[in-house]
């Protein structure tokens, strides 16, 4: 015997067919209501599909006028609420073109548009119904009996086609427990209701939203673990579930139990969602090597990319942003073809793509077809249909994509809606809050109730199908649980759900200890006294109390021993800041040079250049201008006009190597800064000094290391080694200024200071142990050169005021030098000992590994003594002047 049934969403058709599959069924067709008048009308029609009403719409917006609201058209989201709109008008059965009313008679105009575009075969609720009314004497060949599931309701266009149907083939309405419309009753269909579940839910006060998902996994588990249940019969809904999606997802994923997501999966949350937020992020907010890096990896193993290695962007400078395809291109000019990884040289291929992202939200369609691949593809035209190229960050938000678990063998999360056309024996029910179940009456986006009152467009508003879908799951379950949440995230009071009526919740205490835990996470942290035995409880509460301490401990830099770690670093070259850090702050010291960790660098373009970056570039510009001038008859010979000259060679020259290799603020700030470097820059060279006999000078000149820019004329072979006396330390670095007499017996070693002039610096010697470099370039030049030279070593500050002191010579280079070898080989001892303890640089407000200390701003405070007392002598160097 053929039967219909006729279902109300899609996830009630799936499991109706399944029903049918396990219970062998034959001659069963499951449709929806415009699938049944589409099918019984014949000659291959069919409802408009909503797919194809989207595209219908996109493009009909693009040519018609739509009067008072022509100038929202072009808006995200107003293909979605035209497409509603129509759906809407088309269920309700009202005929747009017989108003004199503006606002739909541009409707009217937008429909005869939209139904031109649409396939001939798609017709409208109408036209299908008088085509099948017309052919009534088919029904019973065609469809059989049918059987109404899961309506609460009807729209109002198909209701005489069902009345018509009742009179020549069996109509039954299968209502179960749920409410009967009134105008099915006292007609020829058959009404078969069951009486409803009496069992009263059980209510549950929750803390916060996120608790409410917690407290039903860990409902979801108990009633699986305790064999009260099975997956398939078990189902956690909301009114609207959008709200929940990520805490449902994540707890999903951290307890194991999978979860059908009836209402699809966030297109984002998925790698092939991710592959389209990075090209819309690139599109939408500019090209820069940090983005260009994400969608190249993204994109790796699509096709449009197929013969581009995967590892092609280790030929990019790494520092660099790379924010203009200038710099891309300035980049890609100055490699070559044995720079590649395979030897081939695809700067064309790769500049192609850039070139397309270049051009912004306008290059979308075409940027997609290329480089996306299938479903990354499909999300990405899905994302175009819903709004403009420009609104692709919020457009792709909206996106769903089905989660590929089988609904019938798992638990579901699901809307109302869903549930209520397919109910499931086993429910928890969430945010059972004011406003939110029954969500408020809302106005239909484009006609508003003063042109069509909301009772005539939709016979069913959301708070009545809010309403019956809680009545109908409530009365179908075998079990009900129910819950709401106290408080929303940000922490405002909420109100309960009128539909709670006077039920009496079970207050739940976000720290309670359930007896199912949803997940290990979720058990260790609702039994502390299970959590203190693990290690890491142990180890966090030791953490914990030690901090608390006044004595010195494991957690406060006591290392122990002779570590392995620690020998390897010294026996490495140490520059003039490493030791710096050795003698002032030895934790940061370890951290950094035996652990390797870095602070995140800045990668996309700063508004400003920090005084690091600065003086890097003043340094930079200097060694450019002082070897252009010495190739040109030497710099001490140079006159202030032909430094200055140089100077401005040397930063234009300069900058155009920063702005391919480094990030640098925006054109306007980046120019001032120019401007002030280049000042600054000559201000250096050309500072009065005294010049040497037939003087030679260098600068950014190695010392312990090779050098790096390749030349060849240097005083000394720059990887000859230089060992401070007793130490047993070696070290490096490279001198900003080295003026040497022809007949080397006399060196001026100058060591710029591009900050503010610190007026203290004439009695300095160092500084506490922060100023280091005098002393040890001073004590490398006598290495390299001889004991008989004459070493003259000064600090030089460009920036200080034209009638203040701005260079300061060091005195006597071998008593300072003596107190800082013994200060470093104390040093070095304590920290070979275990002594990795917080030194006095650790609460300097630019200690760039503050994070990794105690957040407490006593603790340093409460450790000094401990500290001075474990350190002994190394603390007298924090003193010295």
């Amino acid at each position: 015997m053929r039967r219909t049934i006729v279902v109300h969403t899609k996830f009630a058709g799936h499991m109706a067919r399944v029903e049918a599959a396990r219970s062998s069924a034959h001659g069963v067709q499951v449709v929806s209501m415009g699938q049944l008048a589409a099918r019984l009308a014949g000659g291959f029609l069919a409802p408009i599909d909503l797919d194809c009403l989207r595209d219908a719409v996109r493009g009909a917006l693009l040519e018609i006028d739509l009067g008072e609201i022509d100038n929202i058209k072009a808006l995200p989201g107003m293909v979605r609420a035209a497409v509603g709109t129509l759906d809407k008008v088309w269920r309700a059965d009202i005929n747009l073109s017989s108003t004199s009313i503006p606002r739909l008679r541009a409707l009217a105009a937008l429909e005869e548009e939209v139904l031109r575009r649409l396939p001939p075969s798609m017709r409208k609720p109408r036209e299908l119904v008088d085509i099948a009314c017309s052919r009534l004497a088919h029904a019973p060949a065609v469809l059989g009996s049918i059987e109404i599931h899961g309506h609460s309701e009807m729209p109002i266009c198909w209701r005489p086609l069902l009345t018509a149907l009742a009179d020549v083939v069996s109509v039954t309405w299968i209502a179960g427990p749920r409410s009967v419309p009134d105008w099915v009753e006292n007609k020829r269909i058959i009404i078969q209701r069951t009486k409803p579940n009496v069992a009263i839910p059980e209510l549950y006060s929750c803390a916060t939203p996120q608790h409410e998902v917690l407290e039903a996994f860990r409902w979801l588990r108990a009633l699986i673990a305790e064999g009260r249940a099975r997956p398939a019969d078990i189902a956690i809904s909301a009114a609207s579930p959008d709200d929940f999606d990520e805490h449902v997802l994540a707890i999903s994923q951290d307890s194991n139990l999978p979860i059908h997501f009836v209402c699809g999966i966030k297109a984002l949350s998925t790698p092939d969602g991710q592959t389209a937020a990075a090209l819309a992020e690139i599109l939408i907010k500019g090209i820069s090597q940090e983005r260009v890096r994400r969608l190249f990896r993204r994109l790796n193993g699509s096709v449009s990319l197929a013969d581009l290695p995967q590892d092609w962007t280790r030929i990019l400078p790494a520092d660099a942003p790379l924010t203009t395809i200038e710099r891309w291109e300035k980049v890609f000019a100055q490699t070559r073809a044995e720079d590649w990884p395979d030897g081939i040289d695809r700067s064309g291929f790769v500049l192609d793509i850039l070139r397309l992202l270049d051009n912004g939200p306008e290059a979308a369609v075409e940027a997609g077809d290329k480089l996306l691949s299938k479903l990354p593809r499909k999300l990405w035209q899905r994302a175009l249909e819903e709004g403009p190229p420009v609104a692709l960050s919020v457009t792709l938000t909206r996106l769903r994509i089905d989660d590929g678990l089988e609904p019938a063998s798992h638990p579901i999360w699901t809307s109302a809606i869903s549930l209520a056309a397919a109910p499931r024996p086993f429910v928890r029910l969430l945010a059972l809050n004011s406003g939110r179940w029954p969500r408020r009456i809302s106005e239909d986006r484009l006609i508003p109730d003063h042109i069509i009152a909301i009772k005539d467009l939709d016979p069913l508003p959301i708070a009545d199908g809010d309403r019956r879908d809680f009545a109908t799951i409530i009365a179908s379950a075998k079990q009900a649980t129910i819950s709401f949440s106290r408080r929303d995230v940000e922490g405002r009071l909420l109100g309960r759900s009128p539909l709670i009526g006077g039920l009496k919740e079970v207050y739940y205490s976000r720290g309670r200890v359930p007896d199912h835990a949803a997940s290990e996470s979720d058990r260790l942290l609702a039994r502390p006294s299970e959590f203190r035995n693990t290690p890491i409880a142990k180890s966090s509460l030791a953490t914990w109390q030690d901090w608390f301490s006044p004595e010195i401990t494991p957690h406060d830099g006591l290392v122990g021993g002779v570590h392995p770690r620690l020998q390897k670093v010294f026996k490495q070259p140490l520059s003039a800041t490493s030791l710096k850090l050795l003698l002032r702050d030895p934790i940061r010291f370890v951290w950094r040079y035996a652990l390797g960790w870095r602070h995140l660098e800045e990668s996309d373009e700063p508004l400003t250049l920090d005084a690091l970056a600065f003086g890097n570039l003043v340094h930079e510009i200097l060694q450019a201008a002082v070897s252009t001038l010495e190739v040109n008859g030497g710099f001490g010979m140079a006159k202030p006009e032909e430094i200055i000259k140089a100077v401005g060679d040397a930063v234009a020259a300069t900058a155009g190597h920063w702005e391919r290799e480094q990030p640098v603020p925006p054109p306007i700030i980046w120019h001032n800064t120019l401007e002030m470097t280049q000042e600054v820059a000559a201000r250096a060279l050309t500072y009065p000094l005294e010049p040497l006999p037939r003087q030679n000078s260098w600068t950014e000149i190695p010392f312990g290391m090779s050098d790096q820019k390749g030349r060849d004329k240097l005083p000394w072979d720059p990887t000859r080694s230089v060992e401070i006396p007793n130490t047993g330390i070696f070290i490096q670095g490279q001198i900003d200024r080295l003026d040497l007499s022809d007949d080397a017996l006399r060196a001026r070693v100058i060591d710029y200071k591009t900050g503010q002039l610190n007026p203290k610096m004439a009695s300095v010697v160092v500084n506490g142990g922060s100023e280091l470099q005098r002393c040890l370039y001073a004590f490398a030049v006598r290495t390299l050169l001889g004991q008989g030279v004459n070493v003259e070593p000064a600090l030089l500050y460009p920036r200080a005021p034209n009638n203040e002191q701005a260079h300061f010579p060091l005195n006597d280079v071998q008593s300072a030098l003596d107190l800082l070898a013994d200060a470093i080989a104390i040093a070095r001892a304590n920290v070979e000992k275990g002594l990795a303890l917080p030194g006095i640089d650790a609460a300097d407000k630019y200690n760039d590994f503050a994070f990794a200390l105690p957040a407490n701003a006593s603790y340093l405070a409460r450790k000094r003594a401990g500290i001075e007392r474990h350190m002994g002598e190394a603390t007298k160097i924090w003193e010295a002047p």
